[in-house]
């Protein structure tokens, strides 16, 4: 009786005869079984390593991005040398627009020779000087017609009503050097007077028909709350006071309570 086994026939293609192998049982079932552990070894080895393989086939990717994040950064340093070249340039600017030099007479022993010092005034309330003959060229209350200054002014901010990605802005930003001549815009009475957090030093007139106009950033008030005033009288003159990054007078036109776009009822140089 033959013992258990298995018997393997090779034949090659035009040959006669065949030849046959026979593998034992016992042999059959350790080979089968080698190779289920050479597969679980194999699978084993693949779970271990894979994360290793595929971290080592990204490094090239990775190199690509650090090398685009470096020029990236450098981007970013010129944009800071660019910005901090620009706010130096605006810090001259705005020392060129409210500068106002000391007396002849001041004490120049600490300042190097030929160094200049800078004096902004600070602010205060005064009361109107005399009236000239071309403080106030209208007589008695009228709706706001003429332009706030006497002086080429900059429009720097307009009207921002509501905008969700802006802060409301109710009226109009001007350039100017601090200290030149605010105006009325119309004639009418002072309603109030005086410094508030975001305004600074302001002046509110009221005029007729359910009008008013706002002065803002001030550096000196000319008038007091229940002043009247004429359209053109000099009311105050403009500063850099409240929340302001220059100096600047912010205009207001308000009818009925609420803000209405300066453009639409005066003009630069208009009177």
């Amino acid at each position: 009786m033959r013992a258990d086994g298995y018997t393997i026939i090779l034949h090659k293609n035009g040959a006669l005869a065949s030849r046959q192998i026979r593998v034992p049982a016992w042999l059959a079932r350790t080979l089968l079984i080698s190779a289920m552990v050479v597969v679980v070894v194999v699978a084993a080895i693949v779970a271990a390593y894979g994360p290793i393989l595929t971290a080592a086939a990204k490094e090239p990717f990775l190199q690509r991005r650090v090398a685009q994040l470096t020029r990236e950064n450098q981007r970013v340093d010129e944009l800071a040398v660019a910005l901090n070249d620009a706010e130096a340039r605006y810090a001259r600017l705005r020392g060129m627009l409210g500068a106002r030099m000391p007396a002849a007479s001041r004490d120049t022993s600490q300042y190097a020779a030929g160094e200049e010092r800078l004096y902004i005034a600070p602010p205060m309330l005064a009361r109107a000087p005399a009236r000239s003959a071309d403080s106030a060229e209208g007589e008695g209350p009228s709706v706001p017609h003429r332009w706030p200054l006497s002086v080429p002014s900059f429009r720097t901010r307009g009207m921002v009503s509501g905008s969700p990605n802006e802060e409301l802005h109710p009226g109009i930003d001007l350039a100017v050097p601090e200290g030149s001549d605010v105006r009325a815009s119309g004639g009418g009475k002072v309603e109030a007077a005086g410094n508030d957090s975001s305004y600074g030093l302001f002046v509110l007139l009221r005029h007729p028909a359910g009008y008013e106009t706002m002065y803002g950033h001030l550096s000196r008030v000319l008038v007091s709350r229940g002043d009247d005033v004429k359209a053109g009288q000099v009311i105050a003159l403009s500063g850099n006071t409240g929340r302001s990054t220059a100096p600047h007078l912010h205009f207001e036109i308000r009818h009925n309570g609420r803000s209405v776009d300066p453009s639409t009822m005066v003009r630069e140089g208009g009177t």
